[in-house]
Order: structure tokens, then sequence, then C-alpha cells
């Protein structure tokens, strides 16, 4: 495991996601899967494509990658992810790292993708733009973020806990920002991008039982960073509450959601 750590979020973001790594990766990612299909399919993941992953959790996204055939490789702020991933997917190069500070050469890759990961730079535009220095020429960016707030069953467990928080800053975007009309097109094209398609793609988050959706919606560093400040009874009993209207007749939990997915080239 190669360790590259600068300046950004990283530092701050790593431990957050440390904590609760297993149960991210084991109860909650999975429920993706549709997703990033969608995705590899709108990047042409396959033999010969050289693809790295930022922000890449556990793992399950680099995993389809790789069963496709593509040469993969990954960066976490999170040292466990990072161990997670590397365990799932042996042949790849799996580094504990900054998005905004890729320890890759320039043209390194056919393909960056991040799944609801650049939003954690401490400046997304210069993260972009340096997936685009990693990407060759004609090479892809794929970024993708929350879809429109009525559209994301999932983020109820998030507003759920907004009593516990202290109030963010007045200029901050907010999680939903990025679904607003044009949002995703014009923050992908501004770090140099020909933007080709910007879509919509649909999964639903399915647990078994109140204690499976517990540890996988708490398992995020949103979550983990109030149950530092409130303690993890005042989180959990919050999530509960904020989850019960998802709750089926058979003790499941079923939350609709939609992403929103930009796909741009480097010209």
């Amino acid at each position: 495991m190669t360790v590259q750590l600068t300046e950004g979020t990283a530092s701050t973001q790593g431990p957050l996601w440390n904590e609760r790594a297993e149960d991210w990766a084991s109860v909650h990612e999975h429920n993706l899967t549709p997703v990033y299909g969608a995705v590899l399919d709108l990047v042409h993941a396959e033999p010969g494509v050289a693809i790295l992953e930022v922000g890449c959790g556990g793992g399950t996204a680099l995993k389809l990658a790789a069963e496709r055939g593509a040469e993969v490789a990954a960066i976490d702020a999170a040292s466990a992810f990072v161990e997670i991933t590397q365990r799932r997917v042996p042949s790849a190069d799996v580094r504990v790292g900054d998005l905004q500070f890729l320890p890759y050469d320039d043209d390194a890759f056919d393909v960056v993708m991040g799944f609801n990961a650049f939003q954690y730079a401490a400046d997304v535009g210069a993260a972009l733009a340096e997936a685009h220095r990693v990407l060759r020429p004609g090479g892809t960016v794929a970024m993708l973020a929350w879809g429109p707030q009525e559209e994301c069953e999932i983020a109820s467990h998030l507003i759920a806990l907004r009593p516990l928080m202290p109030p963010p800053p007045a200029d901050a975007p907010g999680p939903f920002a990025l679904s607003q009309p044009g949002a995703l097109r014009t923050l992908v094209a501004g770090a140099g991008f020909d933007v080709e398609i910007v879509a919509d793609v649909a999964g639903p988050f399915v647990y078994a039982s109140e204690e499976v959706a517990l540890r996988g919606l708490m398992s995020s560093g949103p979550c983990v960073n109030v149950a530092r400040q409130v303690g993890v009874d005042a989180v959990a009993n919050a999530i509960r509450d904020g989850i019960a209207p998802y709750r089926q007749v058979d003790g499941s939990y079923r939350f609709d959601n939609t992403w929103r997915v930009a796909i741009g080239r480097k010209c």
C-alpha cells in the first residue's frame, strides 16, 4: 500500500471513513451496483482501457471494472478502504491519497471516475483539473453526484441528522447543489472537458432489517462525524425516526434513489 497524503481534505476525511469502513463495504455499497454498471457502460470499461477510480470506497465499482477486463487503479483518503479494495481487486494499484493531488503521471489513464467522491475535495474544480491532467487525450471523466433531493429517498437519514449538526456556513452549497439544472455540466466543463452526457441513473437501496439499515447508513463519514459530536445513540435514534416511512411490511427498508452523472471528454 503506497501512502501519498499532501493537503486538501484527505487528512480529515480519511479518519472519518476509516471508522466504519467494513460496514460501508459489506452492508451499504453493494446497493450501488446497478448504478456502477450503468456508468461503466457509458465509459466503455473493457479490456485495454486503463481506469482510475478516485474515492474508491470498498472497491465494488473497481471490482466490476476489473471483471470487464479493464486495467484498474484507485485512490482513497481512507486507508481502511484501500486495504478492503486491495483484497477485493488484488491486481489493482490502490493508494491512500487526496483526489486533489493525484500521485500519477500526466496522460496515464483512459478513464477517471468518481462516484459521489469529487464533492469531498477542498476544491472540486481543482480535483477535476487533476483528473484532466492524468487523462490521455480523448480520455473520459465520469462524475456522479446526488440527483434532485425529491428523488433521493436515501438522503432521509441525513436530513434527520440536521438538528444534531451545527449550522452550515452561509455560503455552503449543500449536498444537492450539483443536482440543480446545469450545475454539474458547468462544473465539469469548467475543468476543460467537453461534456458529452448528463444523465440520471436510478437504483434502490434495500436493507433486510432495521439493524442492517442502521449499520449501513451510519457507516458514512458525515454520520461518523455527527456521532463523534453527539454520540452514537443519538445518531441511531434520529436515523431510526427519519427512515421509518421506508419500512416495508416484512421489516426491510427500501429507498428509491436517483444519481446524476456527467461524462466529459478531454479534448
